[in-house]
C-alpha cells in the first residue's frame, strides 16, 4: 500500500487547526527527536484528542481503543519491544501478507518503513492513543517477559524457584512488581488474585468496581502465593489458616503501603492486595469535595476545643481520607495529637501514631485508655468496634479532648441508635457528640469523554421529590482515558449532621429517629441523596452512580 507522504504540519494548518507561525515556533523550539504531535500537544494548540480526529476523518486513519481489543499475544512477538517501545505502536492482527499496527503516530513513515523490511509484511495503520500503547505494551510485552522467563525455571522445580525469590532480577519478583506496577498506574485500591481450578485469575479494583485483568496459568499460582508471602513476611509453609501482613514498595519514585490478605479456598490461597498510595493520599480538607455549607459546617465542627466527631460509612468509603485531611489541618505545634489505629494507613509528621496489637494485649480500648495518660489535646481512634471503646471515648470527649473516630452506619442519624444499642446511656451521646459525617464515593464522569444529555423523566421525578429540578446531565459515552467506562476517578458525596442544643435535647429525651431526622431536615441538613443530585447537576457524576450507593425511597 503506497502512503501519502503529507506531513502532518501541514495537514493541521490545512484544517485551521494551527497557523503557519505555530507550526514554525514549534518545529523551531522542539527538542531534537520529539514528534511534533507529541510538541503540539505539550504547547496545548490542540489536544490528542483533536489530533485523533484529523487522523482519522480527514486521511482514513482508524482509531482504535486498545481497550478490550482481541490482540493476538502470539502477534505481539512479531515486533520486538525496543522497538515498539521507541516508536510507540503495537502490532494487532495480521492477515495474509498484512499487518495491522496501532500507532500513535500514524504518519511516521520512517518506522512503518523499517517495520516493513524487518518483518516483510505489509503494514496497515490504526491510530490509539499513547495512553493504550503504553498500557498494551505494560501487558503484553513487560509482563509476559517475565512469564516466560518463570515458565521456564518451574520445570526445575519449587527449590530452584525458592533460591530467586530472594533476588530481586529474578522471574518470578518482576512478575510480581508488574502485576503491582500496572494497578497503581491505573489506579487501583486493590488486587485479587482468585484461584480457579484451572487457572489464577487477577483482577483489579478500580473506581471502587472490579475488573478483569488477565489469567494465568495454574502452575505459576503458588510461586506467586510464595513470593508475596515473602515479600510480607507471612509463613510460606502454612496455607490452612487466614494470615495478614503488610509490605511497602517504591513504585516511580514514591512510597506505595500494600497490605495482604490471605484466605484458603478450595483451589487454593486467595490474596487481596490493598493499595494505599502514599503519594495521592489527600491530605487537605479543601479537596475532600463538601459542598460549600458542608464545608464551613465541617471546618467549625474540628476547630471545636473538645466534643466527639464521628465519620461513618461502609468499607472503602474514604472514611481514612477525611480523618486524615482533618488532623492534617489541626496538626500544629501548639497541639498533641495522638492516634490509635488498626492498622496505621498513612503516616503522618508531628503526630504520635499507635497500632493496635491484640496479641501482646493492645487492643483500641487499652491504647485508648493509655493515650489519655499522654496529655493528648487531640485523639483520633480508627475505629470504634465495641461498647469499651465508644465508652472510652465518651467519657475522652467529655474530660477536655477532641476526639475523631469512625464508625459502620449506614447514615448520620443512625451513628446516635448505634452508638445507644452499643451501650453507651443517652445522656452521655447528647453531651459528646459534636457532629456526624456520613459520607460515600461515587464514580467522577470521565472529563475527556462526556456529553450532555437531557435529563430523562424518571431523574426528573426523582430531583423534584426533592425540591430540585435539572434539564441536562453529564455522561461519558466512553474513551481509552477511562477504559470505555465513562467514568474516571472518584469523587465524595457527604450528610453533616450538627448536633446543636434543640437536636440535644432530642437525643436526651430519647426521641424517635424520624423524630431526629425531620429535625435535622428543617435544619438544612444536606442528606446524601441531595449531597449527590447537586453534584449530578453540576455535572461530576450521574444519577445512576449516585443511586447504587444511597438508597432512594
Amino acid at each position: 500500500m503506497q502512503h501519502t507522504r503529507k506531513r502532518l504540519g501541514d495537514i493541521l494548518v490545512e484544517h485551521q487547526l494551527i497557523t503557519e507561525e505555530q507550526l514554525e515556533l514549534t518545529l523551531k523550539e522542539k527538542s531534537k527527536g520529539q514528534k511534533l504531535g507529541d510538541a503540539l500537544i505539550e504547547r496545548g494548540y490542540i489536544t490528542e484528542q483533536q489530533l485523533i480526529e484529523v487522523l482519522e476523518f480527514q486521511i482514513g486513519i482508524p482509531h482504535i481503543s486498545l481497550y478490550r481489543y482481541p490482540i493476538d499475544e502470539q502477534i505481539v512477538s512479531i515486533v520486538s519491544r525496543e522497538f515498539a517501545k521507541r516508536n510507540q505502536l503495537i502490532p494487532l492482527k495480521k492477515e495474509g501478507d498484512k499487518l495491522l499496527v496501532a500507532m500513535a503516530d500514524p504518519m511516521d513513515f520512517h518506522a512503518i518503513d523499517d517495520l516493513r523490511l524487518s518483518t516483510g509484511f505489509q503494514i496497515e495503520r490504526a491510530i490509539a492513543t499513547k495512553d493504550d500503547i503504553y498500557r498494551a505494551h505494560k501487558k503484553y510485552y513487560d509482563m509476559d517477559d517475565s512469564m516466560n522467563d518463570l515458565l521456564e525455571l518451574l520445570p526445575k522445580g519449587i527449590d530452584s524457584l525458592e533460591e530467586k525469590m530472594a533476588e530481586e532480577d529474578s522471574p518470578v519478583v518482576r512478575l510480581v512488581n508488574q502485576i503491582v506496577l500496572n494497578a497503581v498506574e491505573q489506579k487501583a485500591s486493590d488486587i485479587h488474585f482468585e484461584p480457579q481450578e484451572s487457572k489464577l485469575n487477577i483482577r483489579y479494583r478500580i473506581d471502587g468496581m472490579l475488573r478483569f485483568e488477565r489469567s494465568l496459568p495454574k502452575h505459576m499460582q503458588n510461586v506467586i502465593t510464595a513470593r508475596i508471602k515473602i515479600m510480607t513476611n507471612l509463613d510460606i509453609t502454612e496455607n490452612r489458616v487466614p494470615q495478614d501482613g503488610r509490605m511497602r514498595l517504591n513504585v516511580e519514585f514514591h512510597s506505595v503501603d500494600i497490605r495482604v490478605s490471605t484466605l484458603p479456598t478450595i483451589y487454593g490461597e486467595k490474596l487481596v492486595l490493598r493499595i494505599l498510595d502514599l503519594g495521592s493520599a489527600l491530605n487537605h480538607v479543601e479537596h475532600l469535595d463538601f459542598n460549600k455549607l458542608n464545608y464551613q459546617r465541617f471546618i467549625k465542627m474540628i476547630e471545636q476545643p473538645n466534643g466527639m466527631i464521628l465519620i461513618t460509612g461502609p468499607t472503602g468509603s474514604g472514611k481514612s481520607s477525611t480523618l486524615y485531611a482533618a488532623l492534617n489541618r489541626l496538626n500544629t505545634e501548639e497541639v498533641n495529637i495522638v492516634t490509635v489505629e488498626d492498622p496505621v494507613e498513612y503516616q503522618l509528621e508531628g503526630i504520635n501514631q499507635i497500632q493496635v496489637n491484640p496479641n501482646v494485649g493492645l487492643t483500641f480500648a487499652s491504647g485508648l485508655r493509655a493515650v489519655l495518660r499522654q496529655d493528648p489535646d487531640i485523639v483520633m481512634i480508627g475505629e470504634i468496634r465495641d461498647t469499651e471503646t465508644a465508652q472510652i471515648a465518651v467519657r475522652a470527649s467529655l474530660t477536655g479532648h477532641l476526639v475523631l473516630s469512625t464508625i459502620h452506619t449506614n447514615d448520620s442519624i443512625g451513628t446516635i441508635s448505634r452508638l445507644i444499642d452499643m451501650g453507651v446511656e443517652h445522656f452521655l451521646v447528647a453531651a459528646s457528640l459534636t457532629g456526624v459525617v456520613s459520607q460515600r464515593l461515587v464514580r467522577r464522569v470521565c472529563r475527556d469523554c462526556q456529553e450532555r444529555h437531557e435529563a430523562t423523566e424518571s431523574e426528573k421525578e426523582i430531583f423534584k421529590k426533592r425540591g430540585l429540578d435539572v434539564d441536562f446531565i453529564m455522561r461519558g459515552k466512553g474513551c481509552p482515558t477511562c477504559n470505555m467506562t465513562g467514568y474516571k476517578g472518584r469523587i465524595a458525596i457527604h450528610e453533616l449532621l450538627v448536633i446543636d442544643e434543640p437536636l440535644r435535647k432530642m437525643i436526651m429525651n430519647n426521641h424517635p429517629v424520624l423524630e431526629l431526622r425531620s429535625y435535622a431536615y428543617q435544619n438544612e441538613t444536606i442528606f446524601l441523596l441531595d449531597d449527590g443530585l447537586l453534584k449530578v447537576k453540576k455535572g461530576l457524576t450521574t444519577t445512576e452512580e449516585v443511586l447504587r450507593v444511597v438508597a432512594y425511597e
